[in-house]
């Protein structure tokens, strides 16, 4: 591989967090739709409730696409840069996200596998914390979600805070995570395939 070839993947990343920051802010505003809805359903008729939806699940499908291409991304960057095989193999690294119980533990290790191969000094206790915290505020607003039972007037106006404050956590945890595997391998690909600068041109006599 050359430098000319290998890049981090600044552009995926971007996109991702994009993506997951809007997704979030459409799920708390379906949340507060859909409640809005059950106590006032003539002020919020269910037209509106119904094209809130619709962006939330667009947005939603869209940034679980952009992530899991990001991700793809990077794994195979941090396969370069490491001098040990990731475990697992692709096919899993994308599907383990999708499978219904194994997503609430499995790709929290094949995003530290990805950290710890993206820079020099492998994944640091900063970059440990970030990853545990972020994937804590994950699964606590799912589970915090569920036994809501969702955004209806049934549900104690408590849960729904707690569950839509975890949900913008973790999303802003989401982003700072992308932000730092990505940066760790654009730092540790210039250094591996440093561009030619000055001091590698013929010197003028």
């Amino acid at each position: 591989m050359s430098g000319l070839t290998v890049k981090a993947p600044r552009l995926p990343a971007r996109f991702a967090q994009a993506a997951v920051a809007a997704a979030a802010v459409a799920e708390v505003a379906r949340a507060v739709t859909v409640r809005a809805h059950a106590l006032h359903p003539l002020d919020t008729p269910e037209r509106t409730l119904g094209r809130v939806s619709q962006v939330y699940v667009n947005l939603m499908i869209v940034a679980a696409a952009l992530f899991l291409v990001w991700f793809t991304r990077s794994r195979r960057i941090a396969r370069s840069l490491s001098s040990s095989p990731l475990p697992g193999s692709d096919p899993w690294a994308v599907f383990s996200w999708l499978i219904p119980v194994i997503n609430m533990w499995v790709p929290r290790g094949l995003v530290l596998d990805v950290l710890r191969a993206s820079g020099p000094g492998g994944a640091g206790r900063r970059d440990r914390v970030l990853v545990n915290v972020w994937w804590a505020t994950w699964v606590g607003h799912a589970l915090v979600a569920a036994l809501s039972g969702g955004p209806g007037p049934g549900s104690p106006l408590a849960l729904l805070l707690v569950a839509e404050g975890l949900e913008l956590a973790a999303a802003a945890l989401a982003i700072a995570m992308i932000q730092r595997i990505t940066a760790g391998q654009a730092a540790a690909l210039a250094s591996t395939f440093p561009a030619p600068g000055a001091a590698s041109l013929p010197r003028l006599s």
